[in-house]
């Protein structure tokens, strides 16, 4: 995989390969990565029937991993316009999970989370300001990795 070749590619890369890790974290020691976000960890012994905390981080932490890895994609083919769909929704995530926080809905260390958003959302968006003061990175096709003609993406 070659390396981003733009400053917005660079965040999306970074976040890609954080998402892949934690997701991983995830599968392999939920317990963990629980600990991380400042959640209190019960062990399995002590859970109620009906509790399906670790069914919820499998399914979480998969969706991690597969995040991740289109985060990677995107970066490694400069897919422009999901960098600038990444930049809303993740302001979107930031505000969602900074309600949860103030709602007492979550513990106040996930407003971590809700920060790397928020801060990787205007991080992509610099990215993208920088890049186009910089003049336009070629696109590429996300199914092929192709250099396309501007005509191509639209520009």
């Amino acid at each position: 995989m070659r390396l981003p070749r733009s400053a917005a590619g660079w965040t999306i890369a970074v976040f890609g390969l954080l998402a892949l890790v934690l997701g991983l974290v995830g599968l392999i020691r939920p317990e963990a990565l629980l600990r991380l976000l400042g959640f209190e960890v019960i062990a399995a012994a002590e859970r109620a029937s009906g509790d399906y905390t670790r069914t919820y981080m499998a399914a979480s932490s998969m969706a991690a991993v597969n995040m991740g890895v289109y985060y990677l994609v995107a970066a490694h083919t400069e897919w422009r316009a999901f960098f600038r769909f990444t930049v809303i929704f993740r302001l979107v995530t930031f505000s969602v999970f900074s309600i949860v926080v103030l709602t007492g809905s979550a513990p106040g260390k996930f407003f971590g989370v809700a920060l790397w958003e928020g801060l990787g959302a205007v991080a992509t968006g610099v990215g993208l300001w920088l890049d186009a003061r910089r003049g336009r990175v070629a696109p590429t096709s996300p199914a092929t990795g192709a250099v396309r003609s501007p005509t191509d993406a639209g520009h």
